[in-house]
């Protein structure tokens, strides 16, 4: 099975990205390395003007391979992972996302890394990881910057899930749509209507300028937040029993350490 699925759309200036992993398509190893080399291509790509992302089938993605956030393999892991969203920055190429059922943690990390993100009413969105003992490094930096400390904490610390609704009344999400079939039809308007006209190069500089202060906050602070996560977070007792129990289908067992 291909993870990815690349196709491009509006006379070549569109990349609608497809998730394509089953059920949750989960995003593992795997996947992230396929989708860190095909935005590495889209390096030599000057006609592109919008990258699109969505999932195959009924969930966008169940979030990042939780067998892999053992000890033994989270450094590994976390180096694909955010490198999917150091390729993002340096390409200045607007994203957005398209979200459908499931949504959470690392799944919800690479929508939170778009421009925008539309939503059907199917939608479910969050950042769980607290539920299993561990963080998400790249969330803690994005969610303050787009909807500020006093939500981002909300869903942070807490761990909720909320819908496609109350993300867009919490600022999160651009439009939410009834149903996927009318997202796609909206969406491709909207591309119609705000991208296909203009310049590549001129949207690569205004995005560039745009998200200075993002992409500041992410460089500086994702490499701080790995560091907490490998040498701090997985140190402890709890996130280890954390991830362990997931795995093993039962209660954790917390010794608060």
């Amino acid at each position: 099975m291909q993870k990815i699925i690349v196709e491009y759309l509006f006379e070549n200036t569109v990349a609608r990205v497809i998730l394509n992993d089953g059920k949750g398509n989960v995003l593992d190893s795997i996947m992230m390395n396929d989708l860190n080399s095909l935005l590495a291509s889209f390096k030599n790509k000057n006609d592109l003007k919008l990258i699109t992302f969505e999932g195959a089938g009924k969930n966008f993605s169940f979030g990042a391979s939780v067998e892999e956030h053992t000890k033994d393999k989270a450094a590994e892991m976390l180096e694909n992972f955010h490198r999917i969203f150091y390729n993002l920055m340096d390409l200045h190429i607007p994203a957005l996302a398209k979200i459908s059922g499931q949504c959470l943690g690392g799944g919800f990390e690479l929508p939170l890394a778009c421009n925008f993100i539309f939503a059907d009413k199917s939608a479910r969105i969050g950042q769980p990881e607290i539920l299993l003992g561990v963080f998400a490094p790249p969330a803690s930096i994005m969610l303050p910057l787009k909807i500020g400390n006093a939500r981002a904490e909300e869903l942070l610390i807490t761990g909720k899930v909320i819908s496609a609704e109350e993300g867009k009344a919490w600022g999160l999400i651009n439009e939410v749509f009834d149903d996927r079939e009318n997202m796609e039809t909206a969406t491709d308007a909207w591309i119609t209507k705000n991208i296909t006209g203009k310049s590549a190069s001129s949207i690569r500089y205004a995005t560039q300028a745009a998200r200075a202060s993002f992409d500041f906050f992410m460089q500086k602070n994702l490499p701080a937040f790995t560091e907490l996560f490998i040498n701090g977070l997985m140190e402890t007792s709890d996130a280890n029993e954390g991830i362990n129990s997931f795995l093993e289908k039962r209660k954790p067992v917390w010794k608060n350490s």
